[in-house]
């Protein structure tokens, strides 16, 4: 997450090489030949004490002769002269240092003494970096790079080497070439931050092997994601590969998750991570997910098809007026349908003509056009059409045109010209699909991050009683819960449950089940029994969770009656309940190593040994980020929603996970969670069984999990000057409402000093980013007037910090008619108590000389005012270090 070197790695002004060498097949040899060939601009000062010059550029004894202090130190030494060499690059000044092998006993030693030098690291056992735009080689690739837009970030040296001789042969170009190695300081966080504010790069792929630090991940990958797609390719999918790469094992699925809910896209494997490369190279945006296919022949088109319907793919219909303009420049014979064949004896003619009267339609989003080696269609001609067509017809630049042109040795030249025109071309059907499916993913992963979130209704939360619960627990030394001892908790949090029993041993409980005619399971729990045990009645008269309820409770008095010194633990319906329209599900909230808690969705009567058995998210959830993990769970086939008397609620399961949610954040002593089976029944959910673990947390109770959930300490009420109060808090991803009527309550002007420009409306993605912000990074403060029910905002700040939280910009926006009652002063004191809580050192900011109001607060409040003649603005700092804190508001 930190940028302090990142400047001095991937810009170098001057770079030395340690353990530079003449003599070919030496590391310290390529590297020189690598930087004098890639055409590096400033000095390049080898060290070594073995030649006068090495490559014919003179070379220095030590790293104390060097003339200057370097930006960037590749060491090609011995591993065992690591510390020393860093040390003294160290006391001369330098910022970096690539080092090209250490054993990991060494890491912690290289770590401390970067540390101590103020120096950043990468690697080691880094290939080292390749940034063609700056005519850097600081590589050990023996593979030249081409200029590009595509950054390429990996934590292999041998996938770097692989996707470098791919991408030399299609003469791919990148805009930065990254091997991270072992990360033991500059991490894949720092690179995405640096990548996302880089003019040359247009989109990412990275290439993961572990994460060092899931929330940095997480942070630095959603605000990357924001402005560039971003493709990921994961190693080590199953608990065999994460042993044979030595990184802790933990569930697939949560980087599934994980990567999701950054907004990125995961890739599966290297065939559709090369796919995946010609797709950033050359992609335009995806307006939606219609896919038209050409081919001049049916078998090709078949398996084209039959790709995109296996990953959920959609195919576009032709209207009346496409299949009209078709039939007009088509021969006689011809179905006019999608996949559209237009025979193995189409002509380059007959493929552009049915080009053009597609290119008039809007009937699709996406083009696909096949093309099989073909006498009547010599491949390069044919290209040639479809690309002369592309540029010419009006709406060629806007249509998403994707091409394949099978076959090897006749469609090598096709190939070439397509890359040449910037069109995206594939060896074979599947691979266009794949490659399309990712962008139509993409589009789908960036929308729901845009997705406006509702706010649950109904919820009732008594944490006061669940905390007690846990703590009396804790002190017992008891630290798993049975379903009687979790009720009280997960009611605490608006579950519904059902009552606990008492009866005997199985024996008595088959017969009062048998003599009171109640078709309910009982599991039970008896001195004289060692484990549970399961007496399952007949549930074909029960059609609904409440009936179940109400069989139990009735059960209860009668067993009681029969039986009143022994117990039963709980109940379980089997799945006879889902011949009744009632389903089993299964809720479970577990420790992943890496991301930390995890919630899994699926159907109870699954082991969950597959992936595709469960849907996994990270917790915090709202409404829409649930919704989102019930639909994946559909989609997987993880859970099923047919069921004869009732379909299942999604917004009611939804509700659900946002409760459980709710209780994992809140409670942080809970480890292991396992409802298991849930009763859906419509809208009713009701937990049947449930265990629960717990252990003492230590330490931030957030630190735990992987994405900062709402910072609630943060809330206070504060009395304004006209005797009202209100409600300071973070802004949530659900005011987006709430805000656009804000801001359609502050005038012109107050718009024109916030934002350097005229609006006149935001968009829906405009307040999507102003409301779900990364807490970790961004904090914003909204003033809410509470009346009832209803919320109304009348103010916000914000404070955005650097990567480095070192300095943060701020902004202050009161609505147009509150200015007159020391809104505008609370709120900003609010900023400056948080950023110096969080660590910041500096506040600053940039209005318009105009704004006088804004600068008078500044002033009292302490910021230094400097009017900048030359740019108009006048800027604002505070120094949250020396700043004093302020006194009340007047």
């Amino acid at each position: 997450m930190s940028q302090r070197g990142l400047e001095a790695l991937l810009r170098p002004k001057s770079i030395a090489v340690l353990g530079a060498s003449d003599k070919p097949g030496r590391a310290g040899y390529l590297m020189m030949r690598n930087l004098l060939d890639g055409g590096f601009g400033g000095p390049i000062l080898p060290v070594t004490p073995r030649y006068p010059a090495v490559c014919g550029v003179l070379s220095y004894p030590d790293v104390a002769s060097l003339p200057l202090a370097p930006d960037l130190a590749v060491l090609c030494t011995r591993a065992s002269r690591n510390p020393a060499l860093l040390d003294d690059l160290g006391k001369l000044g330098c910022k970096t240092a690539i080092i090209l092998s250490s054993p990991p006993a060494q890491f912690a030693e290289l770590k401390a003494c970067a540390a101590r030098q103020g120096m950043r690291l990468l690697g080691p056992n880094s290939l080292g970096v390749l940034a063609p735009w700056q005519g850097l080689n600081a590589s050990f690739s023996p593979v030249p790079i081409h200029k590009g837009k595509l950054a390429f970030i990996s934590q292999s040296a041998a996938v770097s080497n692989t996707v470098l001789d791919w991408a030399q042969q299609r003469e791919i170009g990148f805009s930065y070439f990254i091997a991270l190695g072992d990360s033991i300081d500059i991490d894949v966080d720092d690179v995405l931050d640096f990548l996302a504010r880089d003019g040359k790069t247009s989109a990412i792929l990275l290439h993961l092997e572990h994460l060092s630090d899931a929330r940095r991940f997480l942070s630095a990958a959603r605000g990357a994601a924001r402005n560039k797609p971003i493709l990921v390719i994961k190693s080590g999918r199953s608990p065999q590969a994460q042993r044979l790469l030595n990184y802790p094992q933990g569930r697939d699925a949560a980087y599934d998750a994980a990567i999701q809910r950054a907004g990125l896209l995961r890739v599966r494997d290297t065939h559709e991570l090369f796919s995946a490369v010609e797709t950033l190279s050359h992609m335009r945006p995806l307006r939606g997910e219609r896919l038209m296919i050409v081919s001049n022949g049916i078998a090709p088109a078949a398996l084209a098809l039959d790709e995109l319907l296996s990953r959920h793919g959609k195919l576009a219909t032709l209207g009346t007026a496409t299949r009209q303009a078709l039939r007009s420049v088509l021969p006689d014979g011809l179905t006019l349908s999608n996949p559209l064949d237009l025979a193995d004896d189409a002509t380059p003619a007959r493929y552009r003509a049915a080009l053009a009267a597609l290119l008039d339609s809007s009937d699709y989003d996406a083009l696909l056009i096949i093309h099989a080696p073909s006498a009547a269609a010599p491949s390069s001609e044919t290209a040639q059409q479809v690309i002369e067509l592309a540029r010419l017809h009006p709406r060629g630049r806007q249509v998403t045109l994707l091409t394949n042109w099978s076959g090897e040795f006749s469609s090598r030249e096709a190939r070439r010209l397509f890359t040449e025109a910037g069109l995206p071309t594939y060896r074979t059907p599947e691979g266009v699909v794949t490659a399309f499916m990712h962008m139509a993913e993409y589009r789908r992963n960036q929308k729901q991050l845009m997705e406006t979130p509702a706010l649950p209704l109904g919820l009732t939360v008594d944490t006061a009683q669940a905390h007690s619960l846990i703590r009396r627990a804790l002190d017992q030394g008891i630290t798993r819960l049975a379903t009687h001892e979790v009720r009280p908790i997960i009611e605490a949090y608006g579950l519904t449950t059902l009552p606990t029993w008492i009866a005997g041993d199985s024996a008595e409980a088959v017969a009062v089940a048998d003599r009171i005619g109640y078709p309910v399971a009982l599991k039970l729990r008896s001195p004289d029994i060692p484990h549970k045990s399961v007496v399952q009645g007949v549930m074909l008269s029960l059609r609904n969770a409440r009936e179940v309820a109400q069989a139990a409770n009735a059960m209860t008095e009668r067993v009681a009656q029969a039986f009143p010194q022994a117990r039963i633990e709980g109940m379980l319906v089997q799945s006879m309940a889902s011949r009744a329209g009632t389903q089993e599900l299964r809720i479970v909230v577990e420790q992943d190593p890496v991301f930390g808690p995890l919630i899994l969705l699926g159907e109870s009567e699954h082991e969950w040994r597959q992936a595709d058995q469960m849907a996994v998210a990270l917790p915090p959830l709202n409404m829409t980020l649930a919704q989102n993990m019930v639909r994946q769970g559909l989609k997987k086939g993880a859970i099923r929603t047919h069921r004869p008397l009732y379909s299942l609620d999604i917004i009611a399961l939804s509700r659900l996970l946002v409760q459980v949610s709710n209780l994992l954040l809140d409670c942080p002593e809970i480890v292991h969670l396992d409802i298991h089976p849930l009763l859906a029944c419509g809208g009713e959910m009701t937990v049947l069984d449930v265990s629960l673990t717990l252990a003492e947390c230590q330490g931030d109770p957030e630190a735990r999990l992987a994405i900062r959930p709402y910072p609630q300490a943060l809330e206070s009420v504060v009395t304004l000057k006209n005797g009202e109060q209100c409600l300071f808090r973070p802004i949530l991803p659900e005011d987006e409402p709430l805000l656009k009527q804000f801001i359609s309550e502050v005038t012109p002007e107050d718009l024109y000093y916030r934002y350097f420009s005229e609006i006149t409306e935001f968009t829906h993605e405009d307040l999507a980013y102003m409301t779900q912000i990364d807490y970790d990074r961004e904090m914003a403060f909204v003033a809410v007037k509470q009346n009832g029910a209803d919320n109304t905002i009348i103010g916000v700040t914000r404070a955005y910090s650097d990567p480095d939280n070192i300095e943060a910009e701020f902004s202050v926006l009161v609505r147009s008619d509150l200015k007159k009652i020391g809104l505008g002063r609370l709120l900003l004191e609010k900023t400056i108590a948080y950023a110096r809580d969080h660590g910041l050192r500096r506040l600053n900011a940039i209005t318009m000389p105009s704004n006088h109001g804004m600068i008078s607060l500044a002033k009292k409040l302490g910021f230094s005012v400097e009017l900048q003649l030359e740019d108009g603005i006048v800027a604002l700092s505070l120094s949250l270090a020396d700043a004093p804190r302020q006194p009340p508001a007047d």
